[in-house]
């Protein structure tokens, strides 16, 4: 017998709490939208009161302090991301609902009681604290998505420890670029993985990590494949993991996550610029779980496990460990909800593609949120796949996408597969259409712009609305608010999980220059609309191209037409160009190189990688190839361009700058004149060659 899906939406009950507790109502969604995006006071406050967020010392404002960067949140008030997630362990359990349900490509099924994550996270704590591990210090992990991260990050945190992972997809160099900025205490790290049907040894690249990384005094592994046990290299006779949680004593059973600042460092999490080495952001453990509480709970809609409403709710989202995705399927945790995570090439091994594997999987778990990146989908649609092929998905009431902009095609194709399913399975859903929850947000502050509601139109493609607490807005070249056009994303108010800082930037020197340099501090800062005293700072631009409303402006929908700048954006993983360019120019061969990403709505992404190679060398497929593995081996498979050219030239600014954008934009459509200045270049001789590539790109794909 199926328990009945959420019938009160989860930002309805919100509001009747704001009208019963508050007596404010709003008619519309877009005025408590503007409500909650002016009196930044009432809104934040309004979100701590309804979560029933707990500190044992009471704060003395909400926004001390409106500037960006640096805005001030509930100062007095003390925290732990893993206090919050440990207060569900004893009504959780009594309902019956497990923590976590994980599954690998293997077949290797578990579940984890609440009781027992919450002894684990004990023990590992304990353990940390052993070593030294003292408020602040760094512990980096080198896990995929399986439950021992899940422990190690809550242990880490709990503890006052400062956590950062990276996916084992990810090879030396790339984990380097990221851990040797964070220089961190201990290394908690795995033996190998299973993907795509095959077993990788990962021993050597974590004795490399140890040996690259002075700072790491202890490190942690983890027996995943079984291949610690054959290595001769030191870090096999490093603690397994198993023995850091194995205890069952007074002090776990005893054991509280410490209270800590509502703005102690939480995570470290790298999103890449364009140039440079990945940006190490910082954001709070008080910020992250207020607006992943918002976040999940109102505008994903997904309830507590445990209450009436939402009871049996399960949570998935498909994420490796590299992608912000895999922080917020951990965030359900904050609520009470069981989390369901899968570990493994979600379409099957290449010479068995099945894309029905995540589809069966929630069915067997009763998944009632299914979440996955815009690229699964359309892999789903491409391959064919009959959902109803794939056991009984009818408690599924909700599809969460991002990574990418969702074409309108392939929700048309999720909506006609799940109207089938729901004929088929009576009128558990009284003829509703499935629920899409397409967002976009990102790394950068550990949350969304914009994303779903379950009360507003859908539209395939079109994202629902701009969240609470964002006050998102699209602007023009002139830096004014348009609406029913595209423009830049920019923020023009601080949100709690924007970053606290980036580690180790003298000065926020880089935190400026990425999000807060294009526009006059001052200049559409203040609440409600219109500028305010240059003090308060710039707005944060995003680096993605918005539009707000239809095209006539009208209506609460958003569309993302792609990055407006020259990061690259691959199923969902940024990557900085400057990254792949080591990789690839390491090469004797290359002599240089230039990438872009032409992922754009309702387009297929498409990544060309142009290379200039030494004299006498030509482009052959025993190049090519290793152009693939170096890139494989830098950064992670996901980066291997579609096509690779060989130029006589890569198009460069007086200064030396690759002209990324402007080769972008030409690809997208846009005209020659209107992007790039042929005065401010090195070598205009050589874009005659690019505007033809693009002639042809654009009829290839028109």
């Amino acid at each position: 017998m199926h328990t009945r899906p959420p019938y009160v939406p989860q930002i309805r009950l919100y509001q009747d709490w704001l009208r019963d507790q508050r007596g404010l109502s709003f008619p519309t969604y877009h005025e408590l939208w503007r409500w909650s995006i002016t009196d930044l006071d009432a809104f934040w406050q309004s979100i701590w009161d309804y979560f029933e967020m707990e500190s044992p010392t009471p704060h003395t404002a909400v926004l001390a302090k409106n500037v960006m960067p640096g805005a001030v949140w509930f100062p007095g008030a003390k925290t732990n991301y893993a206090h919050q997630v440990l207060r569900h362990v004893q009504p959780a359990h009594a309902a019956g609902f497990p923590a976590v349900i994980s599954r690998n490509e293997k077949g290797e099924h578990r579940e984890i009681s609440w009781p027992e994550l919450r002894r684990q996270v004990a023990s590992m704590a304990l353990h940390l604290q052993a070593q030294g591990v003292q408020p602040g210090d760094r512990v980096a992990a080198y896990l995929p998505n399986i439950p021992e991260a899940m422990v190690a990050f809550l242990a880490t945190v709990s503890v006052g420890g400062v956590w950062s992972i990276c996916a084992p997809d990810m090879g030396t160099n790339a984990v380097l670029d990221r851990f040797r900025q964070i220089e961190p205490k201990v290394l908690i790290a795995v033996d190998g993985v299973s993907y795509g049907g095959r077993d990788f040894d990962r021993m050597t690249v974590v004795q490399e990590l140890k040996d690259a990384l002075p700072s790491v005094q202890h490190v942690v592994l983890h027996d995943n494949l079984g291949t610690a046990d054959l290595a001769s290299c030191d870090v096999a006779a490093s603690v397994r993991m198993s023995a850091t949680v194995a205890r069952h004593d007074e002090a776990v059973a005893t054991f509280e996550p410490m209270w800590l600042p509502f703005d102690h460092p939480l995570w470290i999490v790298y999103s890449s610029g364009t140039t440079g080495l990945p940006k190490p952001i910082v954001h709070g453990h008080g910020g992250t779980v207020i607006v992943a509480l918002a976040n999940k709970i109102m505008h994903n809609d997904v309830g507590c496990s445990y209450h009436p409403n939402s009871w049996g709710e399960r949570f998935h989202w498909y994420s490796s460990t590299g992608w912000v995705m895999w922080n917020a399927q951990v965030a359900g945790l904050l609520n009470g909800v069981t989390c369901v995570i899968y570990d493994g090439n979600p379409g099957g091994s290449k010479d068995n593609p099945d894309w029905g594997l995540l589809w069966r999987f929630a069915s067997e778990q009763g998944v009632t949120f299914f979440g996955a990146g815009a690229a699964f989908y359309a892999n789903c649609q491409k391959a064919g796949v009959d959902l109803s092929q794939c056991g009984d998905l009818s408690r599924v009431r909700a599809l969460g996408t991002t990574g990418s902009p969702l074409s309108p095609e392939t929700q048309t194709w999720g909506t006609e597969q799940f109207r089938q399913l729901r004929a088929k399975h009576g009128d558990l859903f009284k003829g509703e259409d499935i629920w899409w929850c397409n967002i976009s947000g990102g790394t950068d502050f550990a949350g969304a712009f914009v994303g779903g509601h379950r009360e507003l139109p859908q539209e395939p493609g079109v994202m629902q609305c701009r969240e609470l607490g964002c006050a998102v807005e699209a602007w023009n070249e002139a830096g004014e608010p348009v609406t029913g056009e595209v423009g830049e994303l920019v923020c023009t108010q601080p949100i709690p999980s924007m970053p606290l800082y980036f580690w180790n930037d003298k000065d926020n020197a880089r935190y400026l220059a990425s999000y807060f340099e294009m526009y006059p501090a001052g200049h559409g800062r203040k609440p409600g609309g219109g500028d305010g005293p240059a003090e308060m700072g710039g707005v944060w631009r995003h680096g993605d191209w918005l539009r707000i409303g239809d095209a006539n402006g009208k209506g609460e929908g958003c569309v993302i037409f792609g990055r407006s700048d020259a990061t690259i954006n691959r199923h969902g993983l940024r990557m900085g160009t400057s990254e792949l360019y080591s990789a690839v120019e390491a090469l004797p061969e290359v002599m240089d190189s230039m990438v872009v990403d032409l992922e754009y709505l309702g387009k297929e992404s498409y990544m060309p990688l142009f290379v200039v190679l030494r004299a006498g060398v030509s482009l052959d497929e025993a190049l090519r190839k290793r152009i693939h593995d170096a890139i494989k081996t830098a950064l992670s498979p996901r980066f291997i361009p579609n096509e690779i050219f060989q130029v006589a030239e890569i198009p460069r600014t007086l200064s030396g700058k690759k002209q990324e954008l402007p080769i972008k934009k030409l690809m997208l459509g846009h005209p020659l004149e209107k992007v790039v200045n042929k005065d401010a270049m090195a070598n205009p001789g050589c874009l005659d060659w690019y505007v033809n590539l693009a002639r042809e790109h654009l009829a290839r794909t028109a």
